[in-house]
């Protein structure tokens, strides 16, 4: 076999086996990236929660002033009454107290209502605020298993990596440059085998000439449909 075809052998399979790392690290990010979402989506809800309880509570407040002018209103609309002299003045009055009262009543209401909304949220923020906890630990302990899983891949992935740097500077750079070109289209099926006489990138059947050439393999050969680099692992394999 033509020395160069033999080492483009070899640089495609440690190609493969690197990259066959991507998913096992797709993987294991996507298990830490799952309980994360899980967080956000349970930490979204306690500041929900939270800001539900701040805003019922300002508005608590807001009513609580508003019975302040409203009271000190019907205290000062009882020293006016003394001084009243025409019934118009005490219709006008009886009319501002009325809906002075009636005021009251609605923040009175409203305060008893914002304050009985926000027991109830204020039950629900401790079950929020457990949740969170909770996928925090879990987090944390899947991102342990995760990291150690991510090392070992790395320090295999490392490996592969010196394999390959020494493989390339053996090989003859126009060779090398040849295979890259053909890798940037066709990533890891750049180098690929043929089987009954067809070629396993494309699976387009060869002509008998190229067939007789990949036998050889006295030279590099291409697929003449695709362009990739060929070779057969065994005649007797092709019988």
């Amino acid at each position: 076999m033509n020395k160069h075809l033999n080492e483009l052998i070899e640089l495609s399979k440690i190609d493969r086996a690197i990259d066959s790392y991507t998913p096992q690290l797709e993987t294991a990010n996507k298990k830490v990236a799952k309980i994360e979402k899980k967080i956000n989506t349970a930490q979204a809800e306690l500041d929900t929660l939270n800001a539900n309880i701040v805003e019922n509570d300002a508005r608590v407040k807001t009513f609580e002033e508003q019975l302040t002018l409203l009271n000190e209103q019907l205290v000062s609309n009882a020293k006016k009454s003394k001084d009243i002299t025409t019934e118009k003045e005490m219709k006008a009055l009886s009319l501002e107290e009325d809906i002075a009262k009636e005021k009251m009543t609605f923040a009175n209401e409203e305060i008893e209502r914002l304050q009985n909304i926000n027991e109830t949220t204020k039950s629900l923020l401790d079950d929020a605020s457990e949740k969170v906890n909770a996928l925090t630990a879990e987090y944390t302990a899947m991102n342990e298993v995760v990291s150690v899983e991510r090392a070992e891949i790395e320090k295999s992935k490392g490996k592969l990596f010196v394999e390959r740097e020494k493989l390339s500077r053996d090989l003859e750079q126009k060779v090398l440059a040849f295979y890259e070109k053909i890798r940037i289209w066709a990533g890891n099926t750049a180098v690929v085998p043929v089987k009954k006489q067809a070629c396993y990138g494309c699976y387009m059947k060869l002509n008998d000439k190229t067939y007789s050439e990949v036998i050889k393999a006295d030279e590099i050969c291409n697929c003449p449909h695709c362009g990739r680099i060929l070779y057969i692992e065994s005649v007797t394999a092709e019988a």
